[in-house]
């Protein structure tokens, strides 16, 4: 058992997961990201990765990508970055990227990286089930790494269950079937959606993403799972020249009573 799946012994409600773009808004900020967010009361840390064709995200992850990519980040820069603060760190971490940037990486390469930074889960949105039961499966449970797939509301439900049945730690629940960055305010039909999921009484903990953006979302999204995920919101609240108390403030506008 890895530390992501440990949090969810621990913790079945109202988990907050943040993810961030890596690089951005500058080459060295990862650290100053994830040490600050260390001081709050995040429940799980998302690294993103940035790429140059990222398919599932919207505007705001896409240039903040961009601009990291322009500053020089690398997936190996990443990897040495969270390695060198990883003692400081107990939250779980999870690396999230695309398919082909993990296989030009080399996929052993990766997964032996993430022991050595602490990352103790993936996502990668484009990768197909049966690739990975075929491919890779056997390699993320050596390396104890877990896999998280990502379900949207136009898959079907026995689908869901397998990929719940294949997923480790917990299953993202693409709450749209847009991209990522939507600020619109969660629709009925986003609920019936939720309550679809629930009702299929899934064993495995799952977490609502995409649109997740202020404490009213986040809340909301809690009440039909066991937590959410916010990124392009948290990204567009980052001050570049004041990281540490935007973030602050941030993090306590969708956790407070």
């Amino acid at each position: 058992m890895n530390t992501l799946e440990q949090l969810f012994q621990n913790k079945q409600k109202n988990i907050l997961n943040i993810y961030f773009t890596a690089g951005y808004p500058k080459l060295n900020s990862t650290q100053e990201i994830l040490t600050t967010l260390q001081t709050t009361e995040v429940d799980i840390i998302e690294i993103g990765f940035p790429y140059s064709d990222p398919l599932a995200d919207g505007p705001t992850i896409q240039e903040s990508g961009s601009i990291a990519l322009k500053n020089g980040i690398s997936i190996q820069t990443i990897f040495d970055q969270v390695a060198s603060i990883k003692t400081s760190i107990n939250v779980p971490l999870l690396a999230m990227g695309y398919y082909n940037q993990f296989l030009q990486f080399g996929i052993e390469n990766f997964l032996q990286e993430c022991v050595r930074s602490n990352i103790s889960g993936i996502i990668l949105p484009d990768l197909p089930l049966e690739i990975y039961q075929k491919e890779y499966q056997n390699l993320f449970e050596q390396y104890n790494i877990a896999n998280i797939f990502l379900i949207t509301p136009q898959t079907p439900d026995e689908r869901i269950k397998k990929l719940a049945k294949a997923s480790k730690g917990f299953l993202y629940v693409v709450s749209s079937t847009s991209t990522t960055g939507k600020n619109n305010e969660i629709s009925i039909s986003q609920k019936n959606y939720f309550e679809r999921i629930k009702n299929l009484d899934l064993d495995i903990p799952y977490l609502i993403g995409f649109g997740i953006h202020d404490k009213n979302t986040f809340d909301i999204a809690c009440q039909y799972s066991n937590g959410a995920i916010i990124g392009s919101a948290f990204i567009k609240s980052i001050d570049p020249e004041n990281i540490q108390n935007s973030i602050l403030q941030y993090i306590q506008s969708i956790k407070s009573k």
